[in-house]
C-alpha cells in the first residue's frame, strides 16, 4: 500500500507540468467556450445545496466523462449502446466513456487536483478497494453524495456491509454501488466429473489431473482473489477484518495457507514454477483444454461463455463449501469534476431498477438494488431474465458470500506469495 501511495503522489507531481502544458495548448478552445464553462462550474460549485431536480436541470446539455477499466467488451458495449442513449434521451446528457487503467486514472486525477484545476477532466470513476482508499484519503474524491440520490435512498440497502464497506474500508457516502460480484470456480463436467468443494479436495483434484490445474500469477485481480479465498478456506477470515497491515503479522497469520499452496505446486501446470500472466491467459488455456480448472469474479460468466460458444455446454460453476469472496463495484466522483451535477444524475440512473435489470439480463451481473424494495413490475423485470446455463442459483451463491479483507492487506499478501510460493 505504501508503494501504491508513493507511486500515486509521485505520478501526480510529475503530471503538474504536463497539465500546465496541456492547459496552454488548449487555451484557444477554452476561450471559445469560456462563458459556458464558467456557468457550469458555478452551478457545480453549489451542487451540494441542489435538489436532485436542480441537478438534472443544471446537467442538461452537458457531457459526463466516465473513467474506468476498458477491458470488458460486453460492458463497454452495454455502456455505449444502452446506458449512454438512455442518458441522452432522458436527461440530455452525453456520456463520454474513457477506458483507462485505474493507476493511470488516479495519476491523472492526482495531477489535476494538485494543480488546483477547478474544471477537471474526470467526472465519474469506476473504482474499488485500495484505489478508493488511496483516493479518498488523499482528498481526490467528492462527497459524501449518496444521500442526494433518489434511487440510492429508494432501492439500495444503505446499511448493508456491501454498501458501507469497500474491502473493509468505510465508504461514508463517497461512492455508490455499480454492481455486485462474487468469486466462483468452474470446470467442464464432461472432462472432470468431480468438482473440489474444499482445499483438501482441491489438492486431490490437482494430483488426479496433474499439470492441468493452475491460477493466474499475482497481482492479477482474479489470481489474487483465488489466493485470498484459499487463505480464508484454511485460516478463516475473521482474524483479517481488523488485522494490522504489517508484513510479519500477515505472514504469520497466513503461513498454513502458504504451506498448502507450496504443497500444490508439484501438481500444477509447469509444476508451479511459473503461473499464467493473467486471468485472460488462463481463460484461453481453459477454453483450449490445456487446463481443466478455471475461476472468475463474474458469477454468471459461465452462462455468457456457454451462450457465445467460448465454453462447452457442460461447463459448470461451483463454490467451496465454506464460501467464496464477494465484493461490490463502485462509482465515485472526482473532487474537481467540472460537472458534478451530471455525474450524480448518471450515477443515480445507473442504480435505477431499469438499468440494474438491464445489466442483470445483458451482462449477468448481480444487482445492487434490493428485491424487496421493488414494485411488482420492477420485480418482473428481474424475474423474467433467463440467466443461462452452468451457474449457481443466486440464493445459494449469496448464502456463501464472504467479505473481502481490508484493502491494505492485499498488496502485502501478493508480495508474500511471490516470495514464499512461486517456484517453491
Amino acid at each position: 500500500m505504501k508503494k501504491r501511495l508513493l507511486s500515486l503522489l509521485l505520478g501526480g507531481v510529475l503530471l503538474l507540468s504536463l497539465a500546465a502544458c496541456s492547459n496552454q495548448a488548449g487555451s484557444g478552445a477554452q476561450e471559445t467556450g469560456a462563458e459556458e464553462s464558467t456557468e457550469n462550474t458555478a452551478k457545480d460549485a453549489d451542487v451540494s445545496a441542489m435538489s436532485f431536480d436542480e441537478m438534472k436541470e443544471a446537467a442538461k446539455g452537458t457531457e459526463v466523462t466516465f473513467y474506468g477499466w476498458g477491458g470488458d467488451e460486453d460492458l463497454n458495449k452495454w455502456l455505449d449502446d444502452v446506458f449512454a442513449p438512455q442518458m441522452k434521451e432522458k436527461y440530455d446528457i452525453t456520456m463520454n466513456r474513457v477506458p483507462m487503467d485505474i493507476d493511470q486514472v488516479l495519476s491523472q486525477l492526482a495531477g489535476e487536483v494538485q494543480a488546483e484545476e477547478e474544471d477537471g477532466s474526470i467526472d465519474m470513476i469506476w473504482i474499488n478497494g485500495e484505489n478508493f482508499q488511496s483516493a479518498k484519503e488523499n482528498g481526490f474524491l467528492y462527497g459524501p453524495f449518496t444521500e442526494a440520490l433518489p434511487n440510492f435512498n429508494d432501492y439500495v440497502d444503505a446499511e448493508s456491509e456491501d454498501v458501507t464497506m469497500d474491502f473493509a474500508y468505510p465508504i461514508e457516502g463517497y461512492e455508490a454501488p455499480y454492481g455486485k460480484a462474487q468469486f466462483v470456480l468452474f470446470h467442464d463436467s464432461a472432462v472432470t466429473p468431480e468438482a473440489p468443494k474444499s482445499a483438501e479436495e482441491l489438492l486431490e483434484y490437482c494430483k488426479t489431473y496433474k499439470g492441468k490445474v493452475t491460477y493466474p500469477a499475482l497481482p492479477d485481480f482474479t489470481g489474487s482473489a483465488f489466493v485470498r479465498n484459499l487463505i480464508y478456506e484454511i485460516c478463516g477470515y475473521e482474524q483479517f477484518m481488523d488485522m494490522e497491515a504489517d508484513k510479519e503479522t500477515v505472514k504469520e497469520a497466513i503461513e498454513p495457507a502458504l504451506a498448502y499452496m507450496r504443497s500444490l505446486n508439484p501438481y500444477l501446470w509447469n509444476e508451479g514454477k511459473t503461473f499464467p500472466d493473467s486471468s485472460t491467459t488462463l481463460d484461453k488455456m481453459f477454453a483450449d483444454g490445456e487446463v481443466v480448472f478455471n475461476m472468475s469474479y463474474a458469477p454468471y460468466g459461465v452462462a455468457t461463455g456457454i451462450a457465445n460458444g467460448t465454453y462447452t455446454a457442460t461447463t459448470q460453476s461451483f463454490q467451496f463449501e465454506k464460501g467464496t469472496l464477494g465484493n461490490t463495484n463502485f462509482m465515485a466522483v472526482s473532487k474537481n469534476s467540472g460537472n458534478k451535477a451530471g455525474a450524480l444524475v448518471a450515477i443515480n440512473e445507473m442504480i435505477s431498477p431499469e438499468m440494474q435489470a438491464s445489466r442483470y439480463e445483458v451482462l449477468r451481473t448481480l444487482p445492487v438494488v434490493e428485491y424487496e424494495k421493488l414494485d411488482d413490475a420492477q420485480k418482473e423485470a428481474f424475474d423474467s431474465v433467463e440467466i443461462g446455463e452452468g451457474v449457481i442459483p443466486q440464493d445459494e451463491l449469496l448464502s456463501k458470500r464472504l467479505p473481502e479483507m481490508p484493502a491494505e492487506l492485499v498488496p502485502i499478501i501478493e508480495e508474500i506469495w511471490q516470495e514464499e510460493v512461486v517456484g517453491k
